[in-house]
């Protein structure tokens, strides 16, 4: 039977968070997403991840701030703390690099998608619908396309591309501080 005095200490809610942190943007990035892109219409697929990417990239910045909060302490075989936990240990100069920036590049990544990147590029999928009407012509039907689709379906694969390539670099940084916290697993 597990110690159930270990759910006092920050470390069971640090390792819950950084698993969610983990999961769902695997899932998000490899799974859902692709499975949506191939199984609905265009349309669809561009309402229902409208719809998911606030509350997703909310979550993937929240969780990141989570675990700044919940930085386990580490304790030597005698018991005693060898390194304190929570914003204290977050912030310790030794944990710099190791803790503190992969931690605070998810935050970062996520914060951007969350406030500006997706915020544009829905910006820029309604101004691309209003110009599908005025040209009488779908953004993805072959060319050619009016010089204003043109500048839009450039400005879109921009910041969906931005989006994409920081959410990969984020998963990125996820791998590695999970590399990192699994060395204080004794």
């Amino acid at each position: 039977m597990p110690d159930l005095s270990t759910l006092a200490t920050l470390a069971p809610y640090h390792i819950l968070a950084y698993g969610t942190l983990l999961g769902s943007a695997v899932f998000q990035s490899f799974v859902g997403g692709i499975v949506a892109f191939r199984s609905l219409p265009r349309a669809q697929f561009a309402s229902l991840q409208t719809a998911i990417f606030p509350p997703y990239f909310s979550m993937q910045t929240a969780l990141p701030a989570l675990l700044a909060l919940t930085f386990p302490a580490t304790k030597s075989t005698y018991g005693t703390v060898q390194q304190s936990g929570g914003l204290g240990g977050f912030f310790a100069e030794h944990n710099r690099w190791s803790v503190m920036a992969p931690i605070m590049g998810i935050f970062a990544i996520n914060l951007a998608n969350l406030t500006y990147i997706s915020p544009q590029t829905n910006k820029v999928m309604r101004e691309r619908k209003h110009q599908e009407t005025r040209d009488g012509k779908k953004c993805f039907d072959p060319p050619p396309h009016s010089k204003e689709m043109q500048r839009l379906n450039k400005k879109f694969g921009i910041m969906h591309g931005a989006s994409a390539s920081l959410n990969l670099v984020s998963l990125a940084m996820i791998v590695w501080y999970g590399v990192v916290l699994s060395e204080r697993v004794q």
